[in-house]
Order: structure tokens, then sequence, then C-alpha cells
């Protein structure tokens, strides 16, 4: 008998239906009271402890999780990917992206041919390319060495490498590799993003990476040749090859663009934008800023849950518990979004990168095989660090909609501070909200506790919590580049595990390309108003009163002459 299409259509997915009706009779207050059930949903893998003990699920539940990982094959799937078998149908491409971090004798195919030789060769010429650089031998068109790197590209070329940069900002060692040196960002056409991304910088002491497979990435190559002018206007058109390098495979067009194709890093089709931060794109700007050592320590932390979600037992394996909680909540219990809330203010960026990595890849409405599907699939990730988001959307969470958390806490800070005659550290302070924050969540404040407090009547109301709001709490030993390795791995395979339960494509992205494409038409139509006073013309009333009223306004830059920003 051929198996059923859709993963709804099975009647494991059925069984968790027909389950949901006995959760919602029950209440987190009262789930939490079974120590035996909260000691059964942890998970701990190499100092990193998992607590899912507040989601709303039994053991039976997650039991019923498991038999749905059975029946939609979830470990043969994972075995694939590892394999290399081209699972990206839509592309007919592998899905690599732990071949970037395995170690040098692992054996990864793809089209027969095993690809870890190939990454460790563009490894070892990052880290001599970043040792001749940082030492100093590396010098610009005036003969001074290069102390501020800017990274130019977009979408997974920027949100992933500005994560793993953030957070390592204030890890002491990484700290310490970094002194005297800038690494910033290039990502939006938007010309105030230029302008932000230069400032103060001088251009005989910044080197640019030009970040684009194809090297005809829009957006990129525009900021790319603004970023070029702004070099050529200082030093002259022969600084281009001693002060722009690229991650790209066209060598040819790199060459055409002024950079030498020696000074060219590659990287491969089965590397997704929003999952390549361990390729050249992450890892050429990274070891520039901080060193090739550190960013080995990064990627030998993402290689560790490469190897536990391949390996290790579902029972015990973090990124498939957190997969399979997340199909639980969003197919079944019906909550569409997912707060990612990290208790580390070096963690800061995380948020940002998981919205695409996520969004991206399971924002999907059609299963792999192009059936539409019946269910809701993805979700919309948001967050912000703790306790800044405490004083900005806890109250919806609290007391509004129902949104599935993640609390990420660290038990040692980057940067640990207390003064003297305080009750805690500013750590423990920090800690003091983690802890406290998911028992609120689950626990809520009932009338009869208000009654007891003597809160007056009129108030009862605003502020009873109905509680039984679901989270899962990690918690990691320290944050250095091991454990943020570590971090992004975990949500890279968690995201794949929702997608191989769901059965959808989590490596295309073809909701990207109309806007783009429609955006061409648009440029056209400037274009020749701009240069030739043509009318706006082709266009729905509503976008044609607006590209007029847009056009009304005369230009703040002439088109007859090149401008930068003023910073």
């Amino acid at each position: 008998m051929a198996s059923p299409a859709l993963i709804s259509d099975t009647d494991q997915w059925k069984a968790l239906q027909a389950h949901v009706g006995a959760i919602h009779k029950t209440h987190l207050r009262d789930l939490m009271t079974d120590a035996d059930r909260c000691k059964a949903m942890t998970a701990e893998f190499e100092g990193v402890y998992l607590d899912y003990s507040r989601q709303q699920a039994t053991t039976e539940t997650i039991d019923k999780l498991f038999k749905l990982a059975e029946a939609a094959k979830l470990k043969e799937k994972i075995d694939k990917m590892f394999k290399g078998e081209k699972i990206n149908t839509t592309e007919n491409r592998s899905v690599l992206h732990v071949a970037l971090r395995a170690p040098r004798d692992a054996v990864i195919n793809s089209d027969g041919v095993n690809v870890v030789p190939e990454v460790w060769a563009v490894k070892d010429k990052i880290k001599q390319f970043s040792e001749t650089f940082r030492s100093g031998s590396w010098v610009g068109a005036t003969g001074k060495p290069l102390t501020n790197v800017v990274s130019v590209g977009i979408g997974g070329s920027f949100l992933g490498p500005l994560f793993v940069h953030t957070a390592l900002q204030t890890d002491p060692e990484a700290a310490e590799a970094a002194k005297g040196r800038q690494l910033r960002f290039l990502a939006n056409v938007d010309p105030v993003d230029v302008a932000r991304s230069i400032k103060d910088l001088d251009p005989a002491t910044t080197l640019v990476v030009v970040v684009s497979k194809t090297f005809t990435t829009a957006e990129t190559m525009l900021n790319a040749r603004t970023i070029k002018e702004w070099i050529v206007s200082s030093l002259g058109p022969q600084a281009v090859s001693k002060h722009m390098i690229a991650v790209s495979t066209n060598l040819k067009l790199v060459k055409e663009f002024g950079i030498d194709p020696n000074n060219a890093f590659a990287f491969w089709d089965w590397v997704g934008g929003r999952y390549s931060v361990c390729s050249a794109v992450g890892v050429l700007p990274l070891s520039l800023q901080y060193g090739f050592p550190i960013v080995q320590k990064f990627l030998e932390g993402a290689s560790s849950i490469d190897n536990h979600v391949h390996t290790s037992s579902f029972e015990k394996n973090i990124p498939v518990l957190l997969g399979l909680l997340s199909v639980w909540n969003v197919s079944f219990l019906g909550y569409p979004a997912r707060a990612i809330l990290p208790y580390c203010q070096a963690l800061e960026k995380l948020a940002p990168h998981i919205q695409q990595l996520s969004m991206e890849s399971n924002g999907k409405g059609v299963s792999i095989d192009g059936v539409r599907l019946p269910f809701e699939a993805g979700e919309i990730d948001f967050g912000e660090p703790g306790t800044n988001g405490q004083h900005s959307f806890y109250q919806l969470i609290h007391q509004g909609r129902v949104i599935p958390c993640d609390f990420i806490g660290v038990i040692k800070s980057q940067q640990p501070v207390y003064l003297k005659g305080e009750t805690v550290s500013n750590h423990d302070e920090l800690m003091s909200n983690f802890f406290a924050q998911p028992d609120a969540l689950a626990y809520g404040k009932t009338p009869e506790q208000l009654h007891s407090e003597k809160v007056p009547e009129n108030l009862i109301p605003h502020k009873t919590f109905q509680g039984n709001r679901p989270s899962l709490s990690f918690l990691l030993s320290s944050l250095s580049a091991y454990e943020i390795g570590q971090l992004l791995s975990i949500y890279e395979h968690r995201i794949a595990v929702q997608g191989f339960i769901w059965g959808i494509n989590s490596f295309d992205q073809w909701g990207v390309e109309l806007g783009k494409s429609l955006a061409s038409t648009v440029r056209k139509q400037l274009h020749a108003s701009r240069m030739e006073g043509k009318p706006v013309e082709g266009f729905n009333p509503s976008s044609a009163s607006l590209l007029t009223r847009f056009l009304a306004v005369k230009p703040s830059t002439p088109y007859d002459t090149t401008v930068l920003p003023k910073v």
C-alpha cells in the first residue's frame, strides 16, 4: 500500500488531533506538580540543558509525537541529509551545511564526491589569508595595515554572521583577539545603511568583503559598487585589488569587478544562504576580526550538535524534541508564533537570524510534492533579550495571545559584575527573571489568590493571569565560541526537523522571488521617468498613484554625477 501523500493523512497525525481535547482539560499548574513528568521532560548534551516540562504536553503526548516522527520517516530523512542525497528536490540539490563544520577526516558525499576536502581547502585558505591580514603583512594602497572590515551581503550573508559577531564581541578571548579592529556589515540597499557602515572609517585602512555567490545579487552589487566608489574616490582605481575581496563562485565577474580572483573564497550550491554562516560567508569576515582559531571553535560547537542530532536517540535528542514540540504547538494547538528570549545581551541578534532561518525555511503552503497543505506549517518568530523584552511585549505574552516561548540562559556571564553590598550580582539579577518568567507563564495568578491579597474587586479581572502558557528553557554552561556554534546548530536542526515532519521543503525559498521580479519592472519605470521624463504606465491605479507622487518630488541626488554619503 502506498504511503499517504500528506503526513496529516496518517493515523499518527489523527491520534494527536484526538489527543488535543485531553490536553485542553489540563493546566500547567497541575502538570508541574508531577515530579516524574518534570524529570522526564529534560535532555542534556555537552553542557546544553533543555527543560521542556512547561510545554502543554504529557508523556503520552511525547510518545505520540515520536510515533508521528516514525510515520514521517524522520530518521531516514535526517540520514539522507547527512549522506548528501538531493533532498532539496525543487532545486535538485544536496543540503550539506553539516559538511561545513565536519572534521577534516569525515566523508560526506554530494554527487558521489566527498566534499569535506573541498571545504577544508577553503578553510585553510581563509586561515592563511586571515593570518596574513591580521599580522599586518597585508597592506593597503598607501602601505598601511588594514584594521577595518566591511562585509557586504544580504539575507543569510548578513544575519548569521552578524549574530555570531555580536555574540563574540564580549567573550573575553574573542574580545582580546579583536582589539584594535572593527567588523561592520552592510546589507540594506538603503543609502543610510551605506552611510552607517562607513562612518568614521578610513578607506586606507579598510578591507571590503563582497559576499554574493553569483556576484549578481541586485542589492549587494549596488552596495559593492558604492563602496568601491568610496575607495576609488579616495585611493584611486588601483586600490581595489588591495581593499576588496570576495566570497563568490563567479570568478569571471569577480575579476571584471576589479577583485583579484585569487582573493575570492568559494562556497557551494548545496549551502543555502540562511545556512551559510559556517561557510566562507561567515568564516572569512569573522576570522579577519577574531582569528581563525576562535572561529574554528565555533565550527566545532556546531559540529558537536550535528553529531548529536544524527546519532542520539530521539528521546534525548535536543533538536528532534524541539522540532516535534514546535509541530505540536503550531499544527495541533494552533499557536502560530514563537518568542525567542535569550537572557543574555550577547545573543541580541539571535532572534533576527532565526526569523530568516525559520520563516524562509518553513514558510511554505505546499508539501515537497506540491500538494496544498490542509494544516498550518511554519512559525512567526520574533524576540528580544531579557529583561528588555519584559518591558516591551511580555504584556501580550502573559495576558493576551498565547505564544510559546524559548527562554535561553547562561550560567556564567561573559562579563561578570558585582557591586559590594548588593543583594546579588548583575548576572544573578538577570537570571532571577530567567527562572521566574516561565513559572509566571505556566502558573498564572488566580482570582482567589488576588482576593487573599485583598486586591480591590474592580482590579481582579485586570490582575488575573490565566497561566497555562507554554515555554521551554535552555541553560548553557557559558557562552564562548563553542556554545555559540552549538546554539546555532540546535536551531538549524530543529527547523529542519519541523520541515521533515510537515513534509515540506525547508531548503528552497521561492517566496522571495516574486517581489524581486516586480521590483525590476519598477526600477525600469523609475529610470525612464527620471532620465527621459516618461509618465508612469502599466501599473494598477494604486501603484501608479504612489509612483507618481514619489516622482513628483525632485530627487535628492542628481542623476548626472556620483554622490556618496556625507557622514
